[in-house]
């Protein structure tokens, strides 16, 4: 986890640093690259661990766990790097390729891990990547279309109080004025 978050400061700084017009020499992009496939290589071998434990022992709900965590990772990585999410599925993808057989076996029946193993194996790490995005963007979207219409709601039960605070203060009003007219014209024996 250390060497992941010193990479990704690495990455900013070196990113900073090209920003800032201290261009000198096409070796800083290769160290770029570099970095990027060291943290998409450590995110993706404690993934691949994971993976290879529960196929190697067969539990179906690790392996469903490991895969979740394959789509919180590349959630997590998108926000960080893009680039480094899409090698960390490269990664995961071709993993789970040259062991097809053994995730089979281990799977078995299970037609919801089947589909999930499915999904991370079919789709190119591009789409993926773009997919991701898209979904955030959406969620986000649609977090910010709920919480407006929560305030619109929470603005309209306001207005509706106000009003019927009005119109109780307007009624104990008019009953006031018509109680003390009452009490004037008893006075004046009317």
């Amino acid at each position: 986890m250390k060497k992941t978050i010193l990479a990704v400061m690495a990455v900013a700084a070196i990113g900073f640093t090209t920003s800032c017009g201290n261009k000198t020499q096409q070796g800083e992009a290769v160290d770029s690259v570099a970095i990027v496939d060291s943290i998409a290589t450590d995110a993706a071998q404690e993934t691949i661990d994971a993976l290879s434990t529960s196929i190697e022992s067969g539990d179906v709900s690790k392996l469903q766990a490991a895969l979740e965590n394959v789509k919180a990772s590349v959630a997590k990585l998108l926000k960080e790097n893009p680039e480094v999410a899409k090698e960390y599925v490269a990664k995961v993808q071709s993993f789970l390729k040259e062991n097809a057989d053994k995730v089979k076996a281990a799977v078995g029946d299970n037609a919801v891990v089947a589909a999930a193993v499915n999904a991370v194996t079919e789709i190119e790490p591009e789409a993926v990547v773009g997919g991701l995005l898209e979904k955030v963007d959406g969620a986000a979207t649609e977090a910010k279309d709920a919480a407006e219409q929560k305030v619109e709601e929470a603005k309209d039960a306001a207005e509706q109080k106000v009003e019927e605070a009005k119109a109780a203060a307007k009624q104990k009003a008019s009953d006031a004025i018509e109680d003390a007219a009452a009490s004037a014209k008893s006075k004046l024996g009317l």
